[in-house]
């Protein structure tokens, strides 16, 4: 078994899909429309969803709110230099909510960012 994807509602596909492979450098590997369910899927990822796990944005269309509840946590993405994407993603207009530092009682390096429908997106240096 592995990990295929983690699916994420969104309310603007196109701006998702814009943070997601603009300022987080993923790649749209595919999307797909049902017109009779009324849903676009697009899947985002750093590499082939055959060798990777990667991100199924669900539009569902019309709908321009969800309720986030309180079971989700994060994504989490390894990072090379933690300091110079926060700096990226923050000149692209990003939300950093939680600049790049030592997790609490601990050594590794940690920074939180948010995506356009306000998912947290952990970076960790890798």
């Amino acid at each position: 078994m592995r990990l295929l994807h983690t699916m994420l509602r969104v309310t603007d596909l196109q701006k998702s899909i814009d943070f997601y492979t603009e300022i987080m450098g993923m790649k749209l590997l595919r999307q797909s429309e049902n017109t009779e369910y009324k849903y676009t899927l697009a899947f985002v990822g750093y590499g082939a969803e055959s060798d990777n796990s990667v991100i199924e944005l669900t539009y569902n269309w019309g709908t321009t709110e969800y309720n986030m509840g309180n079971a989700f946590g994060h994504l989490a993405l390894g990072v090379d230099n933690i300091y110079s994407v926060c700096e990226k993603i923050e000149a692209q207009g990003g939300d950093v909510y939680r600049k790049p530092g030592p997790v609490l009682g601990g050594d590794t390096i940690i920074a939180f960012v948010r995506d356009p429908d306000g998912y947290a997106i952990e970076l960790i240096q890798d």
